[in-house]
Parts: structure tokens; C-alpha cells; sequence
């Protein structure tokens, strides 16, 4: 009988551990736990929204990775580790449940979501690709209504977008974004250009604190030559259907509130009744789970030791690391069933790139500060390394020549009909089961 792996999660991380055990164990029976039948490269998903690149420039799909892995088209939403179960809400709203003699966790991450009052009924994201998709369309919404309006209040609300979050995802989400709505809006006959206004909110001190002082002085330059208005030391307080009021008081009339202001686990690893660190599993440094060897994780999910960072260290949640652990993982995985010895993850950062839209972007590869020109270079090669598919590296790259040309696109595709916008609706964070959970519904399936 061949061994039972199951992989729970599509994206780079666990595909690429999919397709590292079709080598290591040709014999296996190994199933990939995913409600996307792509893996989504994350970084692009600013340029996405901007409609620089379209949604499957930043998609790889499995097809073109997998040959023997079966896909199951779902998403886990409970596991019991006893009975080595995985229960699986299909695309189609069924159940099913997946026996595993292996399990690999890598269902990465979601927005990190405060209990700031009507965030989560006001706020969109960028966070998967039907956010970046429908928050393309809601901005466009916008302009051509306030083009419309005769409403002065209207037409401010409606041009006013803020962007709560001076992280990576934040920055990247207003410098395209901004960038499309100042060209776009020349184009409509009755809307003055300089009623667009955008806003970064940033509870820290800096922007991008992880990239050094002066990599976000550079960012904050480039943001604020271009009108971006950059609020530091300040936070998010409430949120309602036309404003969003901040920490020092001010309120921002606005139709569009963007939460970026970080990533959490995917709340599956919090359901499985071991131990986590601020909602990630704790792993070993082989990445398998303490007390269930037979169960690995890696990537957003996964609280893995730093080993080249030293004692105590704890891998960030970064698509760097995730890519380097795939390898690791899918090895330990065989190592275990052949019952032999594991191996530890150990990779030192490489650095981070921010891309700003048009010519700018900030760079710190291998810790040398890079911008400008410099930094726009090395981060969209950067970009077009890490898809590693011949077909998405050329989509992206023909698309950023077109965008040169002929500028970000303009036509809403009609993702606003019958979609709420909500969180928690796109990345379906309400669907996930306790243990107890995932034996009863184990138990209707069954009987």
C-alpha cells in the first residue's frame, strides 16, 4: 500500500513541496489540499490592483508544476491529529475527509485583522487575488462616480482613499494605486485630478521600519513628491460606511479604507490543539511538530528556529523563507518514512524589495541599500527570478513594457456585483473547526 501524504496548501510553499516528493517518492499518494488551482506569487498583487498586470500575471498554475499530485479543489478546515484526519470543505460546499500517513502544513496566511469598530465590516484588503481584483474595481468605481456627482462632499468622499499600514504590503498598495488614479483621473472630463488625495496611516515611527532609516526616508520622499499624504505615529480608531477616524482624532471622509497593517497565520494552525507562537506552529528545526513527527509545516504558518540567526530566533513570515523550507520539508518527509535521520532548515535572509510603481522602488539586497534606478533594477528582477515559470516571467515582463507604454488599465470587470468586500467573506477566515469539530462532522460523514 503506498503512503499517504497529504500537502495543505497551493501556494509556492506547498506546491513546491508536492513536486519535490513526485521525485523523492514516485510510489506515494500524494494530494494537495488547495482552493486555487494556482500559486499565487503575493508581491504582485499591488500591480494587480493598480491594473499594471492583469490577475493570472501573477498566478502560476499548478498544472504546469504537478504531474502526479492530485489536486484536491478545497480548502482544510480542520484536523485531527489523533486520528491523522483532514477534513476538507470542497469548492462545491462538501465535506470530505483525507486519511494521511504524512501531513504537511503550508496554508500560509491572512490579513491580520484589529478590533478597531467596523474594520471588518468597511475594510478591504489586497491579500489574495479577489481582493486585489475587486479592490481594482471598487477604486474605479469611485473616480467615475465622483465624475458624475454634483455632490462637492460626495466627489471628496468618493477621491479620498487611505491606506492604514506602512508595511511592505501598505506602501506597495498606495504608491500603484496612486499612481493609477493620478493618471486615470485626467481622463475624466468633469473630475479635477487634484481632488484624488491618498493617504498612508502608519502606527510606527517609520515606514518599513525592517528596511532601515534610510530606505524609509527614500519611500516617504517618493510618497509625499507625489502628494501621498504620510501619517506616522498614528493609528486606525473606527471605521464607518464614509470615514475612518485616527488615533489623533482627525476623520477622513472616505469610501475606500485599505487595511494592510499585517499578516496572521491562517487560523487553521490555531485549531489544532498544539502549541503555537502568536497564532503560528511551532515547529522544530527539522519543521516537523513536537510530539506528532509525522506532521510538518513551514512557511507564514510555521514558527521555524532561525538557526542562522542565532538562539531563540524565529524565521519571519516571508516568502523567502517559505520557498527554502519547501525542499527541507518534502525531504524530512521521505527521510521519516524510509526512517531516516532529518535534516535542519538553516538560510540567512537575502534582503526585501519594495516596488513604488513607475521607475521607483527601494532595495536591500544582501544588506546594501538600493534606490532609484538601482533599486527599480534589482527588484523587478528580483520579481521575475522568484516565478521561477518561464510563462509567468515573460506575462509579467511583456505586461510591465505594455503598462510603460500605454499606462495601467482602465476597465472594471465587475467584481462589485454580489461581493460584500468584507475580510473575512474573501479569505473565509469564519470557516475553520476545533478538533472535537472535525470528529463530529467526521462522524455525520461517515455514518
Amino acid at each position: 500500500m503506498s503512503q499517504r501524504i497529504v500537502v495543505v496548501g497551493g501556494g509556492f510553499a506547498g506546491a513546491s513541496v508536492a513536486r519535490r516528493l513526485e521525485r523523492r517518492l514516485p510510489e506515494a499518494d500524494v494530494r494537495l489540499v488547495s482552493p486555487d488551482d494556482y500559486m499565487l506569487y503575493l508581491p504582485l498583487l499591488p500591480q494587480v490592483a493598480a491594473g499594471l498586470l492583469p490577475a493570472p500575471a501573477a498566478t502560476v498554475p499548478l498544472s504546469s508544476r504537478l504531474r502526479r499530485t492530485v489536486l484536491v479543489p478545497g480548502r482544510a478546515t480542520g484536523v485531527d491529529l489523533e486520528a491523522r484526519e483532514v477534513l476538507v470543505r470542497s469548492i462545491t460546499g462538501n465535506d470530505q475527509v483525507l486519511a494521511y500517513d504524512r501531513l504537511v502544513l503550508a496554508p500560509g496566511s491572512v490579513t491580520k485583522v484589529s478590533d478597531i469598530p467596523g474594520l471588518r465590516e468597511y475594510g478591504r484588503g489586497c491579500k489574495t487575488l479577489a481582493e486585489a481584483a475587486f479592490l481594482r474595481d471598487h477604486v474605479l468605481a469611485q473616480l467615475e462616480i465622483a465624475n458624475t456627482s454634483t455632490d462637492p462632499d460626495e466627489r471628496d468622499r468618493r477621491c479620498r482613499f487611505v491606506v492604514v499600514g506602512g508595511g511592505y504590503a501598505g506602501v506597495e498598495t498606495a504608491a500603484n494605486l496612486q499612481l493609477m488614479t493620478t493618471e486615470l483621473a485626467r481622463r475624466f472630463p468633469r473630475l479635477d485630478p487634484s481632488l484624488v488625495a491618498w493617504h498612508v496611516v502608519q502606527h510606527h515611527d517609520a515606514l518599513m521600519p525592517g528596511l532601515g532609516e534610510r530606505l524609509g526616508e527614500d519611500t516617504r520622499r517618493v510618497l509625499e513628491s507625489r502628494g501621498v499624504h504620510v501619517d506616522l505615529s498614528t493609528g486606525l480608531s473606527a471605521v464607518d460606511a464614509g470615514s475612518v477616524t485616527l488615533s489623533d482624532g482627525r476623520r477622513l471622509a472616505t469610501r475606500t479604507p485599505i487595511w494592510a497593517a499585517g499578516i496572521a497565520p491562517s487560523p487553521l494552525m490555531g485549531r489544532l490543539g498544539v502549541d503555537t507562537d502568536h497564532g503560528r506552529l511551532v515547529v522544530r528545526a527539522d519543521l516537523s511538530v513536537p510530539g506528532h513527527p509525522e506532521v510538518f509545516a513551514l512557511g507564514d504558518a510555521a514558527a521555524a528556529p532561525d538557526l542562522a540567526s542565532g538562539p531563540g530566533a524565529v524565521c519571519p513570515p516571508t516568502a523567502q523563507h517559505a520557498s527554502r523550507q519547501a525542499p527541507v520539508a518534502a525531504d524530512n518527509v521521505a527521510a521519516s518514512l524510509a526512517g531516516r535521520p532529518t535534516r535542519d532548515y538553516r538560510h540567512r535572509d537575502l534582503g526585501m524589495v519594495v516596488d513604488l510603481g513607475g521607475h521607483d522602488a527601494v532595495a536591500k539586497p544582501l544588506g546594501i541599500d538600493l534606490s532609484g534606478a538601482a533599486g527599480a533594477a534589482v527588484t523587478r528582477a528580483y520579481h521575475l527570478w522568484a516565478l521561477r515559470a518561464p510563462s509567468a516571467m515573460t506575462r509579467v515582463a511583456t505586461n510591465w513594457a505594455l503598462g510603460a507604454l500605454h499606462g495601467a488599465s482602465a476597465v472594471r470587470l465587475g467584481f462589485l456585483q454580489g461581493a460584500s468586500g468584507r475580510l473575512a467573506d474573501f479569505e473565509h477566515t469564519d470557516d475553520y473547526l476545533d478538533p472535537p469539530q472535525v470528529r463530529e462532522a467526521v462522524g455525520r460523514l461517515s455514518g
